[in-house]
C-alpha cells in the first residue's frame, strides 16, 4: 500500500492545513467531474483515503505507529464530501465566506402623491412628509453606545460560523452553521446604543423634497434612488417610489397631452358668431366663433395643453362647442323665432351616420 504522506506529497510532520491544501490541489486535478479517465478515478480514491486518515488526529496517530489508519478502503466512499463540495463549489464552510455584515440596504418605500391638473402642465415641487427609518444620530449607525465598539465573538472567534466534523456512513463530513452567539456577524454589540436599541436606525418623520415633472399622469411611478428607508447598522438607503394620481377637474379633462373642454354657446351667438374668453388652466384664452357655428365642432388652440413628459413642446387645448337651445320662450320671442323659421325653411329631419370623435368623448365625460 502506498504511503499516505507520499500520496499527498507532504512530509510526515506536515500540519493539518498543509495536508488539507495538498488534498485540495490533487482533488481539483483528479476529481471525476474534472478528469473522467479511469486512472484519475483510481488515484482520486487513493488520495481521498489518504486525506481521510491523515486529517483525523486519531487515525493519523494510529497510522504513524504502524497501523492501517482507518482500515480498508471502500471504493464507494469518496471521503469528506463536505470538503469536496467546498473545493469545487465554494460551499460547506461558512468561514470561507467570512462573517455576515450588519450593514444592509434599507427597504424601498412607496407613497402616493395627488396633484392637480394645472400642476401637471408645467410640473411642480413638493415637500413630502414621510414616516420612515433614518440613521440614528446618537451612534451614527454603529449600533454601539458612543465610545464603545463591537467585540469579537469568543465562540466563533470572528468567523461568524461554527464548523463540526460529523461521522456518517459516507465518512467524515464537515458541517458549518451560523454562530448562535453572534448570529453569524462575528462580533457582538456588548453595549448597544440606548437610542436605537442597537439597530443603528430609528423611525422618524422626515421631509423629502420632490420635483414632479410636467406631463405625469395617474398611475405613473417615479423613482427616487436613495430616498427610501435607511439600512440597519448604517447601511445604504433604499429607493423611494412616488405613485402619481391626478385629481379630477370640473372643467378640463385630458386625452394624452391634449386638454379637453366643452364651451356652451347661446343659439344666437352660434348663428351670429362671437368672441369668448375662457379661463384656461394657465391663463385666459380668447376663442373666435365664426357665424353659423354648429354643435360638436371642435376649436383647437395650439400649444395650450400639457407639457410632454418625454420630449419638448405641449399638446393642444381642444374645445367642443355645444349650442344651447332655449327651452322657455315668451310670446314675443316665439313669434320672432317663428318668423325666422318661416324665412329659413329647414329640410325634413333625416337619420345619418352616428359620428364618433373627440366631442363624443367630451359628452361622455358629462354623462359619466
Amino acid at each position: 500500500m502506498a504511503d499516505h504522506y507520499e500520496v499527498l506529497g507532504v512530509s510526515r510532520d506536515a500540519s493539518i492545513d498543509e495536508i488539507k491544501k495538498a488534498y485540495r490541489r490533487l482533488a481539483r486535478e483528479l476529481h471525476p467531474d474534472v478528469n473522467p479517465s479511469a486512472d484519475a478515478s483510481e488515484r482520486f480514491k487513493t488520495v481521498t483515503h489518504a486525506y481521510d486518515v491523515l486529517s483525523n488526529p486519531t487515525q493519523r496517530q494510529q497510522y504513524d505507529l504502524g497501523g492501517q489508519g482507518g482500515g480498508g478502503f471502500d471504493g464507494g466512499n469518496f471521503g469528506n464530501f463536505g470538503d469536496i463540495f467546498e473545493t469545487f463549489f465554494g460551499g460547506g464552510g461558512g468561514s470561507s465566506r467570512g462573517p455576515r455584515s450588519r450593514r444592509e440596504r434599507g427597504q424601498d418605500a412607496l407613497i402616493r402623491v395627488e396633484v392637480d391638473l394645472d400642476e401637471v402642465i408645467f410640473g411642480t415641487h413638493r415637500e413630502m412628509e414621510v414616516d420612515t427609518a433614518i440613521v440614528c444620530e446618537t451612534c451614527n449607525g454603529t449600533c454601539c453606545q458612543p465610545g464603545t465598539g463591537p467585540v469579537t465573538c469568543d465562540i466563533c472567534h470572528g468567523t461568524g460560523s461554527i464548523q463540526r466534523a460529523v461521522r456518517s456512513l459516507l465518512g467524515n463530513v464537515m458541517t458549518s452553521s451560523p454562530c448562535g452567539t453572534c448570529r453569524g456577524y462575528g462580533t457582538i454589540i456588548a453595549t448597544p446604543c440606548v437610542t436605537c436599541q442597537g439597530q443603528g436606525r430609528i423611525r422618524a418623520r422626515r421631509t423629502v423634497p420632490v420635483d414632479i415633472p410636467a406631463g405625469v399622469d395617474t398611475g405613473l411611478r417615479l423613482q427616487m434612488p436613495g430616498s427610501g428607508e435607511a439600512g440597519p447598522a448604517g447601511g445604504p438607503n433604499g429607493d423611494l417610489y412616488l405613485e402619481i394620481k391626478v385629481r379630477h377637474h370640473d372643467v378640463f379633462s385630458r386625452n394624452g397631452d391634449d386638454l379637453l373642454a366643452t364651451l356652451e354657446v347661446a343659439m344666437t351667438d352660434a348663428i351670429l358668431g362671437t368672441t369668448a374668453t375662457l379661463h384656461a388652466l394657465d391663463g385666459d384664452v380668447e376663442v373666435d366663433l365664426r357665424p353659423g357655428t354648429q354643435s360638436s365642432e371642435i376649436i383647437t388652440v395650439k400649444d395650450r395643453g400639457v407639457t410632454k413628459l418625454r420630449g419638448s413642446g405641449r399638446g393642444d387645448l381642444k374645445i367642443g362647442v355645444q349650442v344651447v337651445t332655449p327651452s322657455r320662450l315668451d310670446h314675443k320671442e316665439r313669434d320672432l323665432i317663428q318668423q325666422f323659421a318661416d324665412r329659413h325653411k329647414a329640410p325634413e329631419p333625416t337619420l345619418g351616420h352616428f359620428q364618433q370623435g373627440l366631442f363624443a368623448k367630451l359628452r361622455d365625460r358629462f354623462l359619466g
